[in-house]
């Protein structure tokens, strides 16, 4: 019996060899769902005007400078730049840097002014917004 053992141990070693791809258990449970589409929503589509009254309301110009809105804050980056920002920041379009910078204010802070703009991703709806983007780049590009 002591002279077999050797050789049953080899047996079971020389079994697993031979094989070129390595075997991954398989999982018995999974949390959570996978998607079943990779489909994102497309933006909304903004409305000039209606982002002209939301500026005045929500007070932009107490910070901002925007010649079309008649405004003189100088709390914020002035607004009638707002295309050389987004060419600065290098962060896509000029709709799209806009809107970041509305939706998530401290993505990018321009040089030489604080990080204190209210983050209106949090307030405001997504066609708010892009009403918003759609009055502050109509004449810009």
């Amino acid at each position: 019996m002591r002279r077999v053992l050797p050789f049953l141990a080899l047996a079971f070693l020389l079994a697993g060899c031979g094989s070129s791809s390595v075997v991954m258990p398989t999982a018995e449970t999974v949390v959570g769902t996978l998607p079943t589409a990779t489909t994102s929503a497309a933006p909304a589509t903004g409305d000039a005007t209606a982002g002209a009254a939301l500026f005045k309301a929500q007070g932009c110009g107490g910070c901002h400078k925007f010649a079309p809105a008649g405004t003189n804050g100088n709390v914020g980056p002035d607004l009638d730049k707002l295309s050389q920002y987004a060419k600065t920041a290098n962060q896509g379009s000029l709709a799209d840097f806009t809107h970041e910078s509305i939706a998530n204010p401290s993505a990018y802070i321009e040089k030489g002014y604080p990080n204190a703009m209210p983050n209106f991703g949090e307030t405001l709806s997504d066609k708010q917004i892009a009403d918003l983007v759609a009055y502050l780049t109509q004449k810009q590009g």
